[in-house]
């Protein structure tokens, strides 16, 4: 499969472009970039091309890798779609709910293939603790997600720094606790420091979680912690680091797996869907101080 990598950012480049330019299966083709400088720089350090003119990209390959702020991937994920081309898109796939509608129906129009990449689910560790999980009859769980992006190729990001870590890490707590504990009906919210935020999730058949995530904690409390309890007692999954291009290649193979049986994916735009909408609940349970219902 031929990809085009949208973005030139650290993590177009140091994930996304690394992973497609050192797998064995894929060939990465071209980068495309706002800037033209920075487009030519990043396919320059993997030997492709890199441009600004889209559909010309779009036409040379079978796939997008999209690592380009949400507000940014929607009509990127919206053009390839509509072009044909399957998509391997990052989290949130967009910063509303009616942005990831437009991803959905665009995708859903065109039956391409979709995958988004929440890092941990393309970990063979996760993969072993969900399987462990779906053994188990759970009652709740937990996630505490905090740290700081001080110092961090993250720490400059705009639209990090303005929706704050319920919008970056929320969603990588989602995609853990929902294949779990099941759907989220309705969210309480509360905000610490900065901006940290404790979540209480309500799921199905009186299940419950705890969330707790942070980017502007102190760097020496950094950390990442997640579990579910039930009748086997608690399934702790252990966070590993450094593994994100391991990752991607992983999600580089399943999105090629969907597009070839052109069957779904747990983690497709749908899925991501629903998780821009409980994010959106929880921003609502914020403002209001109130429980909101999800899809309410």
């Amino acid at each position: 499969m031929r990809f085009a990598v949208l973005g030139t950012g650290f993590w177009a480049r140091e994930v996304h472009a690394a992973s497609l330019a050192g797998h064995p299966d894929a060939e990465l083709v071209g980068v495309w970039g706002r800037d033209l400088a920075k487009a030519k720089a990043a396919g320059a350090q993997f030997d492709v091309p890199g441009t600004t003119d889209l559909d010309e990209l779009l036409a040379d390959v079978d796939a997008v890798s999209i690592a380009v702020p949400p507000d940014v991937q929607v009509p990127l994920a919206v053009a390839a779609a509509q072009a044909g081309r399957h998509l391997l898109l990052e989290k949130p796939i967009a910063l509303d709910l009616a942005g990831a509608d437009r991803v959905v129906d665009a995708t859903q129009a065109a039956g391409v293939a979709s995958v988004v990449f929440f890092t941990a689910r393309f970990r063979t560790a996760t993969s072993t603790w969900l399987q462990q999980a779906a053994r188990t009859t759970l009652a709740g769980g937990a996630l505490t997600w905090i740290g700081s992006l001080a110092g961090t190729p993250f720490g400059h990001s705009p639209w990090r720094r303005e929706h704050g870590a319920l919008w970056d890490i929320g969603p990588h707590a989602l995609a853990l606790l929902v294949p779990t504990l099941g759907p989220v009906t309705a969210v309480q919210a509360g905000s610490g420091q900065g901006d940290t935020v404790h979540l209480v999730l309500s799921h199905p058949e009186g299940r419950a979680s705890t969330v707790t995530l942070s980017h502007t904690s102190s760097e020496l409390a950094a950390g990442i912690d997640v579990w579910v309890h039930g009748d086997a007692g608690r399934l702790v999954l252990l966070p590993e680091t450094g593994t994100a291009v391991e990752a991607h290649r992983v999600a580089v193979d399943e999105l090629s797996a969907a597009a070839l049986t052109g069957g779904s994916h747990p983690c497709d735009v749908t899925f991501g869907r629903d998780v821009v909408q409980v994010i959106e609940a929880a921003q609502r349970a914020l403002a209001s101080g109130c429980r909101e219902t999800v899809g309410g």
